[in-house]
């Protein structure tokens, strides 16, 4: 079970546009050891991950070769529709994963990620 996920962005501002526009969610940016972080909804319940949007320091680099993170929402088709006009690139449209698994979409970020 995922419990916390970073996204390292090379531009805070740029990156939470990004992600507000595609999910409609309002992310805090916070300063925490030094680092700016812009911290996703968070609804504490069991079982929910959250995490960070996070600058780019020394060990927090953008990368096309990083971690791959599954977002849950209600519909993928309607955040997929928004990742172009956000400044992403939408890789896969809505697609079945199984009957029992949903459904999942595949987009890279303003950040190339």
């Amino acid at each position: 079970m995922i419990t916390w996920f970073e996204i390292p962005v090379i531009n805070m501002d740029r990156a939470k546009a990004f992600y507000e526009k595609v999910f409609d969610i309002e992310i805090g940016v916070h300063k925490m050891d030094g680092l700016q972080m812009g911290w996703f909804p968070n609804k504490n319940e069991s079982g929910i991950a959250t995490g960070s949007l996070i600058d780019a320091g020394e060990h927090y680099k953008p990368s096309k070769d990083g971690v791959l993170v599954y977002f849950s929402c209600e519909d993928v088709a309607n955040e997929i529709s928004r990742v172009e006009a956000a400044g992403g690139k939408v890789v896969s449209s809505k697609k079945q994963i199984s009957p029992e698994n949903g459904y999942m979409g595949y987009f890279i970020d303003s950040e190339g990620k």
